[in-house]
């Protein structure tokens, strides 16, 4: 199989979406791998490391969009690159369709097998393509939260960690996965009164057992969130329904109630956002201020660490790109059951329920678009 890597385009993507590493283990297997010239050059990763690793380097997108049987992607395509989606092309990237109509309508009007990392999940419910940019996500909130609070973003002025005989700040984080425990960490690490809430009493305990009395641990409803969020100079929302839109959890009334100049750090913009008041914003102008409280709503905040970002990637995807080129969709999507649920689109129909439902549309198994 030709496996294609494309220079991503979204604004400010500095990430790409395989290691020189994984390219050796591609063709290792008996695969080619096309890669855009200088596509790894944001993540520091040089031409000359992929030629010494086995890829062809090829000038254009086009040509790797051509060539490829299986694209690879760190973010969903981009209008420019509808014009390459066609019949048969396995696309293998993030997707987050649920809140993106105009990417779930091209892959469906061009048949595309549309494979999304942030739905791959094993049968304990964890999400092994999206963990590791979770985590990556959940310690960077603590850093751009700590900026927007600065005085000169329209901050409180306040310092996380307090200072001797002054009070330190207090975070609240809605969400206990991958992205909340690790953003809880940072935040305890950093010397800050904490709050984090959950609907899951399970992952609450295992924030408590490891973090202990430093911790704050409260059942997520209306009521609690209204309370927490209100007093918190920093709110992190990293709140997760696989596949599905985000849930509004902070809604404006509850923004307009909290501290003038408080920073709501939404993790969740991908899935369309956990506050009534959030919209997407860009690395290059990353926050805005509404109802005086300093919003920062980055759609890909790991881009932000680019190098760290592309290798923690490829561990994750590697094994199940492997799988896709070894087996072919079919052969893999039967072997791989995990690996089967990250299918958003097969055939031109939508084969993920919460994606379908996100449309109002059924979903159809992947089974019955296939005949098996």
């Amino acid at each position: 199989m030709i496996i294609g890597v494309p220079k991503e385009i979204k604004e400010e993507e500095n990430r790409v979406a395989i290691t020189p590493t994984g390219v050796a283990a591609f063709v290792a297997h008996g695969h080619e791998v096309v890669i855009q010239k200088g596509a790894g050059a944001g993540s520091g990763i040089l031409d000359r490391s992929y030629e010494g690793a086995g890829a062809a380097l090829v000038d254009s997108a086009a040509e790797v969009w051509r060539r490829a049987d299986l694209i690879m992607k760190v973010k969903e395509p981009l209008a420019s690159e509808f014009q390459y989606l066609r019949d048969g092309l396995i696309l293998f990237t993030y997707l987050h369709l649920a809140a993106n109509e105009a990417v779930t309508r091209a892959l469906l009007e061009k048949k595309v097998t549309a494979v999304a990392y942030e739905t791959i999940q094993l049968d304990d419910g964890s999400l092994p393509l999206l963990t590791p940019m979770s985590e990556v996500a959940g310690r960077l909130a603590l850093q751009v939260g700590a900026w927007c609070l600065q005085a000169e973003n329209g901050g409180r002025g306040i310092l996380l960690g307090g200072a001797s005989g002054v009070r330190p700040g207090k975070v609240v984080i809605l969400g206990a996965g991958i992205a909340g425990s690790t953003a809880c960490q940072v935040a305890v690490g950093m010397g800050a009164y904490v709050s984090i809430l959950d609907i899951n009493p399970s992952k609450l305990r295992y924030v408590h057992d490891i973090l202990g009395g430093h911790v704050t641990t409260l059942m997520s409803n209306r009521a609690n969130v209204e309370e927490e969020a209100v007093d918190a100079d920093l709110v992190i929302g990293s709140v997760l329904i696989p596949g599905a839109k985000t849930p509004k959890l902070v809604s404006r009334a509850m923004v307009k109630m909290m501290k003038p100049g408080a920073a709501l750090v939404d993790i969740a913009i991908d899935q369309g956002g956990c506050a009534e008041t959030s919209r997407p914003t860009t690395h290059r102008d990353p926050i805005f201020i509404e109802e005086e409280v300093v919003h920062y709503c980055v759609t890909n905040m790991p881009a932000i660490v680019p190098y760290t970002s592309t290798y923690a990637l490829t561990n994750a995807t590697l094994s199940y790109g492997l799988a896709l080129a070894d087996k072919g969709a079919p052969g893999a999507l039967r072997a791989d059951h995990a690996l089967a649920k990250g299918v958003n689109t097969f055939k031109g129909k939508i084969t993920h329920s919460a994606v379908a439902a996100a449309f109002g549309q059924p979903a159809v198994s992947i089974e019955e678009v296939a005949g098996a």
